[in-house]
């Protein structure tokens, strides 16, 4: 069915190919540095891409963040406070200014430095990358990264950090199990009550504490807490976000507790 919707679309646009072509990809953007030029060049591209003719019309374009930074097409789920906040405190002279700093990008075209990879991308393409090496200023880079030097090879060493600790819980024999046995121990709810729903807010805490550990700790599936807890798995992504907060409360730390 669904190969039959993208051959018939396809046919209908005079393309070929998967109706996909790549993977969906998400980079960690140091905010400071990048967080503006990075919304200003992706909130463009329609109009880079002649979908609307005018920053008029992409004001209104409802398929983009732009519209609901303008307040045209506001998304309960997109975060446009953050970014309005930046250019003042009231909503309108903010979004003025940010349509203008928006506008002032429209000439600026394809940026090297923020469609690179990596440490082309960080530095602002490969005549800075050259620059820097003649300089002997060597920097760090990660195409999962947007940020200079200093930031990437801080978030790597973090990454570094999570994966040997991973490893080491692992050689402990620290699994799920383990740590709801252990959850119960500190939460006094029973480890049964964990493994089963139920609403009470002793357990639902004790079993929010079990996912947030298992995700950020033992890298654990929202699949496999889904088949341990016997709740759905947006209940675990519920979960889990709450369970940060809980753990903090409960002074439990995987790493000193188990």
């Amino acid at each position: 069915m669904l190969s039959g919707y993208a051959g018939a679309f396809n046919r209908r646009h005079r393309r070929i190919g998967h109706l996909f072509h790549n993977r969906y990809k998400s980079i960690l953007c140091q905010e400071d540095a990048y967080l503006l030029e990075l919304t200003r060049y992706i909130h463009l591209n329609p109009l880079r891409a002649r979908i609307v003719k005018s920053l008029d019309e992409l004001d209104s374009y409802r398929f983009t963040g732009h519209s609901a930074l303008m307040g045209r097409h506001p998304n309960d789920w997109q975060e446009t406070d953050k970014i309005l906040g930046i250019f003042g405190g009231r909503a309108s002279s903010a979004r003025k200014a940010y349509r203008s700093f928006v506008e002032a990008g429209i000439t600026d075209g394809r940026k090297p430095e923020l469609t690179g990879g990596g440490l082309i991308r960080s530095s602002g393409g490969w005549g800075e990358v050259k620059l820097r090496r003649k300089a002997k200023d060597h920097q760090k880079g990660d195409e999962r990264i947007l940020g200079d030097g200093e930031f990437v090879a801080t978030v790597l060493e973090a990454q570094r950090e999570k994966l040997e600790r991973r490893y080491r819980l692992k050689a402990k024999g620290i699994d799920l199990s383990k740590l709801i046995e252990r959850v119960a121990e500190a939460s006094g709810v029973d480890a049964e009550q964990i493994r089963n729903p139920g609403k009470q807010p002793e357990r639902v805490q004790a079993r929010s504490v079990v996912c947030y550990l298992a995700v950020s700790e033992l890298a654990a599936t929202t699949v496999a807490l889904s088949k341990e807890l016997g709740i759905c798995q947006s209940a675990v992504s519920k979960a889990v976000a709450r369970g940060k907060l809980y753990a903090g409360k409960l002074r439990i730390s995987i790493e000193n507790k188990l």
